[in-house]
């Protein structure tokens, strides 16, 4: 497969996704096993997936509010909002404003045990608190256009902040560089890109048909657009002279570079799909990858656009969806500068032998083309809350541009009503109630072809909460963290969440006080990637007298981790189930 041969995304975040297990994860009881006994222990603790109760079918809609003057609007409130489902209204559901301009990062540090007195350890470097994904479209991007973006794109490198953590990737695959801080591992890196060839190949097609023209000729039966490309293939003597002059009747003519233009749309037909399906299929598995880095997520795609058939609109539909939910902002830049749409042919490339009509039929469609190509941009851009930057040679502005975060994202969140799961697509409105304010939103999305698993809900909302690095407090925790050096390559990690347990929102039933407490701990290294992790139940059953007797300060679950010497960031999540509030904490360790 094409996304295996290119390896982005590591295995140990596809492990996570699957369920993370802890070591020494017992497994299910052989069958025979005796029953549990009828007096269950108040307190048990042991590794299982987690499952929460989610809300299933929830569309987000992000939307960017900004005045007349293009500054961001941040004092809007949801009533001030409507939302339209296929010209229907819609309950907004959820509601929240994403400041992701201004991050606060706090975290604990460690202590050295083998230090006297529990002495702090030596401070970690600064937390990464933003991943920047810089994706190339080599497979679209001629190379006078890929030489000044490049070259843009290390000049823009000076600009982004210490903490943030870049990643280079282009859409055919053949250069990546993961998520890392060293600036000149970057520089080298986008030096090394180069245009990819297609191994469908139309550029020696007689006539020129562009994917946009063949989309048009094959798959929607346009008689027009053939009749543009076969007056096209006689100008061109794409039928050959040898075979014109044994043609005794002129309409033979006309037949044999009808064929010469079917021929010639689908071969360009095969290679459009074949470069569109590998660039959506590489943005899809770079946003993957960036919603497994712990913060404020950016993709920053440079391209001229790229065609999407009516077939490929679903992929665009899963990439939208798969940015939303992973709260990656996908921001674009229009390779192609500054350009006159009405232009594109030029008239000195024009046949002595073509009339006019057939040089305007093949302007319109290098323009459609054109204009077609660049959808994708603003679409992506739009419908994430990210930034479109076209129409200018000013790369290196355009790049610090949309590498800005942007200063307000409100997301709108609503469950459509008597939704059908037939995979039709839903057109979506968003509507403000103030005036004189420009916004930028989704367009639509397509319904599910069958239900969603809740199961599989909830371990993305765990997920979500467990790559983030907001902290959390709805519930009252504290997070403590040890490491014993046990040799100069070994260390074991000590990380320890304590629970205020008379705090949490218990189920009275009977004489028990019911709730189960979900405990995550993730270790990542000083660039975001996630090197081991693990997933704790504890399940009470308290009776009343045991519950009034827990100590104040709470009950402690400990996870112990192996690690190498180095610099890592803990990340701990805990999820109670009958309130399901939800707490985190970071926290920061250097093994020296």
């Amino acid at each position: 497969m094409f996304a295996a041969r290119r390896g982005i995304v590591p295995a140990v975040v596809l492990a996570w996704l699957v369920g993370f297990p802890s070591a020494g994860q017992q497994a299910a009881p052989p069958p025979g096993t005796p029953a549990p006994t009828a007096n269950p222990p108040e307190i048990a603790t042991h590794d299982v997936p987690v499952t929460f109760r989610t809300r299933v079918n929830l569309v987000s809609i992000p939307v960017v509010v900004r005045d007349s003057a293009g500054r961001a609007v941040g004092a809007l409130k949801q009533q001030d909002f409507q939302l339209f489902d296929k010209g229907k209204p819609q309950v907004i559901e959820k509601f929240s404003i994403e400041k992701p301009g201004t991050p606060t990062i706090s975290a604990e540090s460690a202590l050295d045990e083998n230090a006297p007195a529990g002495r702090p350890a030596a401070p970690a470097p600064p937390i990464a608190d933003r991943f920047v994904a810089y994706v190339f479209d080599d497979v679209h991007l001629t190379a006078s256009d890929l030489l000044r973006t490049r070259q843009a794109a290390e000049r823009h490198l000076e600009e982004i902040e210490n903490t943030s953590r870049v990643a280079i990737f282009t859409t055919s695959g053949g250069t990546t560089l993961d998520f890392t801080d060293n600036r000149d591992q970057v520089r080298e890196t986008l030096r090394r890109i180069q245009p990819w060839t297609s191994t469908v190949h139309s550029a020696d097609n007689c006539p020129p048909v562009t994917y946009f023209q063949a989309d048009l000729i094959v798959n929607q039966n346009d008689d027009q657009a053939l009749a543009a490309a076969s007056s096209d293939a006689v100008t061109l003597t794409c039928v050959h002279p040898a075979t014109q002059q044994q043609l005794t009747d002129p309409k033979q003519l006309q037949v044999l570079a009808q064929i010469a233009a079917q021929q010639a749309a689908h071969v360009a037909l095969a290679a459009g799909d074949e470069e569109t399906r590998v660039s959506m299929s590489v943005l899809r598995d770079v946003v993957g990858r960036i919603t497994a880095a712990p913060g404020s997520r950016s993709l920053i795609l440079v391209s001229p656009g790229f065609f999407l058939t009516i077939d490929h609109r679903r992929e665009e539909n899963d990439l939208l969806d798969r940015a939303i939910r992973g709260n990656v902002v996908i921001s674009t830049l229009n390779a192609r500068g500054v350009y006159n749409p009405d232009q594109i042919t030029d008239p000195s490339q024009r046949s002595p032998d073509s009339s006019f009509q057939v040089y305007r039929l093949k302007s319109q469609y290098q323009r459609d083309s054109a204009l077609a190509d660049e959808d994708i941009l603003g679409e992506l851009a739009s419908g994430t809350g990210g930034a479109y930057f076209f129409n200018s040679n000013d790369f290196v502005l355009g790049l610090k541009q949309i590498a800005a975060r942007p200063e307000f994202v409100y997301v709108l969140g609503f469950s459509p009503q008597n939704l059908k799961y037939d995979g039709s697509y839903h057109t979506v409105k968003v509507a403000l109630s103030p005036r004189g304010l420009n916004l930028q939103a989704r367009r639509g999305y397509f319904a599910p072809k069958h239900e969603i698993d809740p199961e599989q809900e909830a371990r993305d909302e765990i997920r979500e909460a467990l790559f983030s690095r907001e902290e959390m407090t709805e519930l009252p925790i504290d997070l403590n963290m040890q490491f014993f050096k046990a040799s100069e390559s070994n260390a074991r990690l000590s990380v320890t969440a304590r629970v205020k347990v008379k705090q949490l929102p218990f189920r009275k039933a009977e004489d028990r006080n019911s709730d189960n407490l979900t405990i995550t701990s993730a270790i990542f290294d000083r660039n975001g990637n996630l090197i081991t992790g693990s997933e704790k139940m504890v399940e009470m059953k308290l009776k009343d007298q045991s519950l009034a007797g827990i100590p104040e300060v709470g009950i402690s679950i400990r996870s112990n981790f192996d690690v190498a010497p180095g610099a890592y960031v803990v990340r701990l999540v805990v999820r109670d189930s009958e309130g399901q509030l939800m707490a985190a904490k970071n926290g920061t360790v250097q093994i020296p």
